[in-house]
């Protein structure tokens, strides 16, 4: 039954949530994330989905809204964490971040496997450290541990550039 009905919002409302979606985040794709996102989470809890067909678009408006929301905030959280490098204009030169970036990958290349796990998904996917336990099978020390470590080493091999 709730299939069915998934069904018939998705036909009924998929373009509207796209055409939203596309004027919230500017990105084509990202918007059919979002969309995606949203029926996914629909999918997920069924039951969370109001009866009447009026206020289950309302609902479904919401989920989009709040998804964009939440990947807006996790880009500006990304962005403060990350220093942008500057050009004598006042604006970031592109040209600087490419090296800065291209350099911080090759840093993050040498850390050990687990290592670099525990910064990307700590550091870049903003990953509580309780999370990143979890899903690496380790304890909440052995991730502090890890972090505090690969601190240690990426300041090291990032020292000599300067960055």
């Amino acid at each position: 039954m709730w299939r069915e009905r998934l069904e018939t919002l998705f036909d009924a409302h998929h373009e509207r949530l796209y055409r939203l979606a596309r004027r919230l985040s500017r990105d084509p794709e990202e918007a059919r994330d979002l969309v995606q996102d949203a029926f996914l989470r629909a999918a997920r809890r069924p039951a969370s989905i109001p009866m009447p067909a009026s206020e289950a678009e309302a609902w479904l408006v919401r989920v989009v809204i709040n998804l964009c929301r939440d990947r807006q905030r996790r880009i500006l959280v990304r962005r403060r964490k990350t220093p942008q490098p500057q050009s004598s204009a006042g604006g970031p030169d592109p040209e600087t971040a490419a090296v800065a970036r291209t350099t911080v990958q090759a840093a993050l290349a040498r850390l050990s496997p687990r290592r670099r796990a525990v910064v990307v998904l700590h550091e870049l996917e903003d990953q509580p450290v309780r999370r990143v336990a979890e899903t690496l099978g380790l304890a909440q020390v052995t991730v502090r541990w890890h972090l505090s470590a690969a601190k240690k080493e990426l300041a090291r091999l990032l020292e000599p550039v300067g960055l």
